[in-house]
């Protein structure tokens, strides 16, 4: 088992990131990071607990697709627990990966987006600290992307 952590700052309010990264990440992700996510499709579900979502990433990431599952959301907590189960993000060496996003109000009106990860490896294999790294700067870029996205459109939330 692996455990990886971060935490990185916005000048969003913690409502605004949080519908923009969580509720709607389907629409906008494509539009904020097309290098990366080719499309995002529900699967089964309505966005709550139980929802699968299968994502199909773009030619500029090594992986091609990923299918993960809502465990747990409050929108009025502002988090979300999800985990991939299926698709060659995994590596082939990773049984699933459960992440817990949370975005909490920071002092100057913005927020602060906090996101931990537990890897459960298949039999003896380990991530490396490299795998790890790549995991947290994809998922960084991915942040940022989407909130220059919605500063760029403030009518996206």
């Amino acid at each position: 088992m692996a455990v990886a952590e971060f935490e990185i700052t916005s000048s969003l309010s913690p409502s605004n990131i949080f519908k923009a990264f969580v509720i709607d990440f389907d629409t906008i992700a494509p539009k904020a990071e097309p290098e990366t996510y080719k499309s995002i499709k529900t699967i089964e579900g309505d966005g709550g607990v139980g929802t699968i979502k299968s994502i199909t990433y773009s030619d500029g990431v090594p992986f091609t697709s990923s299918k993960h599952k809502v465990d747990a959301i409050d929108s009025n907590n502002f988090s979300i627990s999800y985990t991939i189960f299926e698709g060659d993000v995994l590596m082939g060496i990773i049984e699933s990966g459960t992440h817990h996003l949370k975005f909490l109000p920071s002092a100057d009106g913005g927020s602060v987006y906090k996101h931990s990860m537990v890897f459960k490896c298949k039999g003896d294999a380990k991530l490396t600290d490299e795998n790890v790294s790549l995991m947290k700067e994809g998922l960084k870029k991915t942040f940022k992307a989407i909130e220059t996205y919605v500063i760029s459109h403030p009518e996206a939330c």
